[in-house]
């Protein structure tokens, strides 16, 4: 069976966030991440190219389609196509009444690059964080770039959309730890393995609502020699050295 005009246009309108949300509905590419994802959630489609076809028998999808590489190239949200392109079902899961008191999570407030928040759900997965809090304004996770970014650690870290500073006042013992320019060196700051690490917007890190909130001020310093050096740190970064600090501890 070919790849229909219809189904093309499915995947590609899949871009969009809005036909993720009505379809309930996301798209994977590349063999790598979607045999890693099958196994923990559920396909609806999948599109082999011919040389891939031989993975038929081992793959579980609702329906599953050989096509030619000229057809995957235009169902492809990417500048390279794929061997293969999978829809799947988005995570519905009821995350309401677990205490998380007792887990170290990150919060996001308002990343915006999906680049960054895949990257950062790869980080908590090789870090052992199972949970994320995003704000509402925070990048879709199932955006196709986002999906790509996290090479399969979609399917191992619970992404939760919420407002943040409602979620943080529900832990009123809790530390509640964020990044500052102005704040204690990183690594001589005690650190305890339990709490929320909050991290912020690309350009404008922690918005004041949220800031007010934070009970530890953490400072990733520079070790540059030269007397200028970069501003800062990109978001993924800075979490990939607050996590590894964290878990070093």
């Amino acid at each position: 069976m070919s790849l229909s005009k219809n189904k093309i246009s499915y995947i590609q309108s899949l871009k969009q966030k809005k036909y993720r949300s009505q379809h309930n509905t996301f798209v994977a590419e590349g063999s790598k991440l979607i045999f890693d994802l099958i196994p923990h959630m559920r396909c609806q489609l999948l599109v082999l190219s011919d040389e891939m076809q031989e993975n038929l028998s081992v793959v579980k999808a609702e329906e599953t389609i050989v096509a030619t590489r000229a057809e995957i190239k235009k169902a492809s949200h990417l500048a390279t196509p794929p061997d293969a392109i999978a829809v799947f079902y988005q995570i519905q899961k009821d995350y309401s009444g677990i205490d998380y008191s007792n887990k170290l999570s990150l919060i996001l407030d308002e990343v915006q690059d999906p680049g960054n928040l895949g990257t950062i759900i790869r980080i908590a997965d090789w870090f052992g964080i199972e949970n994320i809090f995003c704000s509402n304004d925070t990048a879709d996770v199932y955006n196709t770039k986002t999906v790509q970014a996290t090479m399969g650690a979609l399917s191992r870290v619970n992404i939760h959309y919420a407002n943040i500073a409602n979620l943080i006042k529900q832990y009123p013992s809790s530390s509640i730890y964020g990044t500052f320019l102005n704040g204690e060196n990183i690594y001589t700051e005690p650190l305890v393995t339990k709490g929320f690490i909050v991290m912020g917007n690309e350009g404008n890190g922690i918005r004041p609502e949220i800031e007010q909130l934070i009970t530890h001020r953490l400072y990733i310093p520079s070790f540059s020699t030269n007397s200028t050096t970069s501003e800062s740190l990109n978001v993924a970064v800075a979490t990939a050295v607050v996590c590894s600090e964290f878990r070093r501890r």
